[in-house]
């Protein structure tokens, strides 16, 4: 089969670009397709793919000010040339699942989200503090871009999603059905602690308001109990003034640093919303439990009372309740360990490698 990977843009590495890292495992020799690629600021093992940019590349700042050039990414993706190949994978948080393809050619999308800021923009708007000024003029292009991203979701044969949460919003935003493949997390960089656990419950995150590590924070408050914050961002000066004297904030700190941290913590703490949410398998994968918002991917990844509890309301009432009901409660470390393991990048590329066998035998039997 000739293959071809298409991916949104490569000027930052996320959750997206571990899941196009994986597929590239999976299809090494698959050329990938996408709006624009910022060597500089990748990986350096990127630079020995091949990657193939759109029109898009070649314009002024296109690297740093991506987001000016909103209206032109769908323009971009459809002039890629992608009607030689048999199978495209498109990894998808924005416009890539609009490619053109060729009248065989099967289109399977591993979709991170329906595209979010076209979707959901008031959200995002409030996350990155776009001003009404600049909303007032996006939003005759936002009903533009609405219209295109849902008939190119028809471009698409097979939908893939992340989550129940995701898969969800396929159904509302695309009206289409989708298989839930959860996305690989490397948890053999994590295991258990072989010696005492730590006194304290643990954050990991970006520290920006979206993550709601406020809530967090005046719960330990109310609770008098230690919580560790790792991570940076610019909510920090605010979370750090609301502190009380039981909330430390360690910044940024190297990874095998955080490994130990999450090993050694009484429980994982997750109080925002996730499509999926990495850190709390990670922290599974350590065999720690998770005290997360009953929301988003947390409802895929923690099992109640197994591996961690639930909080179903974004309160810090509601998160101290959840840490007093598990200051009562017996887990067992081996058990989610091996719950983790399910998130593996094994696991991972067993199932996309079934689906995508499935799809493209039922592909040929159709065509013969």
């Amino acid at each position: 089969m000739k293959i071809a990977l298409v991916h949104d843009w490569l000027n930052q590495r996320g959750g997206a670009e571990r899941v196009l890292e994986a597929l590239v495992g999976l299809y090494p020799d698959a050329p990938i397709y996408t709006s624009m690629y910022w060597p500089k600021v990748m990986p350096d093992e990127y630079r020995e793919w091949q990657i193939h940019t759109s029109s898009m590349s070649r314009l002024p700042l296109l690297k740093r000010l991506h987001r000016a050039y909103l209206p032109l990414y769908p323009l971009a993706f459809e002039g890629l040339d992608l009607s030689a190949y048999d199978l495209v994978l498109s990894n998808k948080s924005g416009f890539c699942h609009g490619v053109l393809t060729g009248p065989e050619t099967v289109h399977i999308c591993y979709c991170l989200t329906p595209t979010r800021y076209v979707w959901d923009f008031e959200w995002y708007a409030q996350r990155e503090g776009i001003g009404r000024l600049s909303r007032a003029i996006l939003s005759p292009i936002l009903s533009y871009l609405r219209l295109w991203d849902r008939l190119a979701a028809d471009r698409v044969d097979h939908f893939i999603a992340i989550s129940t949460a995701v898969q969800r919003r396929i159904v509302q935003r695309y009206r289409r059905k989708s298989t839930i493949i959860h996305p690989p997390v490397d948890t053999d960089r994590f295991s258990p602690c072989a010696g005492a656990i730590g006194d304290y419950y643990l954050v990991v995150s970006r520290l920006v308001p979206y993550k709601r590590v406020d809530l967090a924070v005046k719960a330990f408050n109310q609770l008098g109990k230690p919580l560790l914050i790792i991570g940076d961002g610019r909510d920090r000066a605010r979370l750090e003034a609301m502190a009380g004297p039981t909330v430390n904030f360690a910044g940024y700190l190297p990874g095998e640093k955080v490994v130990e941290a999450v090993a050694r913590c009484r429980a994982f703490i997750f109080p925002g919303v996730d499509d999926f949410g990495i850190a709390p398998v990670e922290a599974m994968a350590a065999g720690r439990p998770v005290i997360a918002l009953a929301a988003g991917g947390a409802l895929d990844t923690v099992i109640e009372g197994e591996t961690g509890l639930l909080f179903r309301q974004p309160v810090a009432e509601a998160l101290a309740a959840a840490v007093e009901e598990f200051e009562n409660r017996g887990f067992y470390s081996g058990s989610i360990r091996r719950h983790a393991e399910q998130f593996s990048p094994a696991a991972f590329r067993e199932r996309i490698t079934a689906f995508v066998e499935q799809k493209v035998a039922a592909a040929r039997h159709e065509g013969e």
